[in-house]
C-alpha cells in the first residue's frame, strides 16, 4: 500500500498535486488514470502536506499526515487588503509592560501558532525556550549588563555607538533599559550546524510577535540579549540549551500597560526593479 493514495472516485485527474509537489515526487501515468507516487518517492517526500492540502476534492490522503491534521480554511476569515494593512500596520514594539506574568498556556497558544511558519525543506528544527518568571528574566538582563561593562570597559566601538555607559547606569538605578521590564522572554533555537537555522528562527519568532495582539499581549524584539548571546558565553552557559544548538531569536512578551491609537509613518521603500530597468 503507497504511502500517498488516491481516491479514483473523487479524483477529477487535472494533476494539480503533481504540479505542486515541490519534491516532484508525483507523477501521472496518462489516459484515466489518477497520479502516483514516483518509486523514490517515499525516501524523498519532506512531509509539508502541499499534496493534501492543494487537493480541491480531498482526493488524495497521505500515510504519515492525518486528513484530521487538515482542518478546511475558512474563508470567511480572509482579510481584504486594508484589514492585512491597519493588521500588519498596527504592529508595535512593547516596551511599557503591566506587571502581570503572562498565564503559560497563553504563551503556548501563541508557540502552537508560530510552530506553522515557513522553514527550509519543512525542516521543523525550530525549538522553543521560554523564560515565563521575572526574577530569570533580571537574571537574565543582569548579565547582559555585565557584558556591556565590559564593552564600556574596553572601549568598544559599540559601546560609544550605543551609548551603552547609560545602559549601566539606568541599571544601577534600578531601571531596565534591556528587557524593559518584561515579565517573559521567549527565544528561538536551532541546530547551529543547520544552514537556514537564522531564517528559520526568526520566520517563527515573527509569526509568534504578529500574534500575541490578539491575545492582548505586546511584544519587542529583544535585540541588545542577542548581542550578548553572540558575545558572552556564560550567558549562553546558563540557559542549557541542546548540544550544538544555538538561540537565533530572542523576544520580550507581557501585557502592554498602554495602547496605541494612531498608525506610524516609515519611510518609502527603496525599490530597484531590474525588469523595469531592462524594459526602459
Amino acid at each position: 500500500m503507497s504511502f500517498i493514495n488516491i481516491d479514483q472516485e473523487k479524483c477529477d485527474l487535472d494533476g494539480i498535486c503533481v504540479k505542486e509537489c515541490p519534491m516532484n515526487i508525483i507523477e501521472m501515468t496518462g489516459g484515466n488514470s489518477p497520479p502516483t507516487p514516483t518509486r523514490e518517492a517515499e525516501e524523498k517526500c519532506i512531509l509539508c502536506g502541499h499534496c493534501v492540502a492543494v487537493c480541491p476534492y480531498g482526493a488524495l490522503t497521505h500515510r504519515r499526515l492525518p486528513m484530521e491534521d487538515f482542518p478546511p480554511i475558512n474563508k470567511e476569515l480572509t482579510l481584504s487588503v486594508e484589514q492585512a494593512e491597519q493588521f500588519l500596520r498596527s504592529r508595535r514594539s512593547i516596551r511599557v509592560y503591566e506587571e502581570k506574568a503572562v498565564e503559560p498556556d497563553q504563551i503556548e497558544r501563541l508557540i502552537e501558532i508560530a510552530r506553522h511558519a515557513p522553514t527550509g525543506s519543512n525542516s521543523q528544527l525550530v525549538n522553543w525556550l521560554v523564560i515565563d518568571t521575572r526574577p530569570e528574566v533580571v537574571k537574565i538582563t543582569g548579565m547582559v549588563i555585565d557584558m556591556i561593562r565590559k564593552m564600556v570597559g574596553s572601549s568598544h566601538p559599540m559601546a560609544m555607538r550605543y551609548g551603552l555607559e547609560g545602559f549601566v547606569s539606568a541599571w544601577e538605578q534600578g531601571a531596565d533599559p534591556i528587557t524593559r521590564g518584561a515579565p517573559a522572554l521567549v527565544m528561538t533555537h536551532a541546530p547551529k550546524e543547520y544552514g537556514l537555522a537564522q531564517v528559520d528562527c526568526t520566520s517563527a519568532l515573527t509569526f509568534f510577535d504578529l500574534a500575541a495582539p490578539a491575545l492582548g499581549l505586546g511584544t519587542c524584539w529583544a535585540g541588545f540579549v542577542m548581542i550578548a548571546l553572540s558575545q558572552y558565553q556564560p550567558l549562553v552557559d546558563t540557559l542549557g540549551l541542546p548540544e550544538g544548538h544555538g538561540v537565533f531569536g530572542a523576544m520580550m512578551v507581557g501585557y502592554p500597560r498602554f495602547g496605541y491609537h494612531k498608525l506610524v509613518p516609515r519611510n518609502k521603500p527603496v525599490i530597484t526593479w531590474k525588469s523595469r530597468e531592462k524594459r526602459e
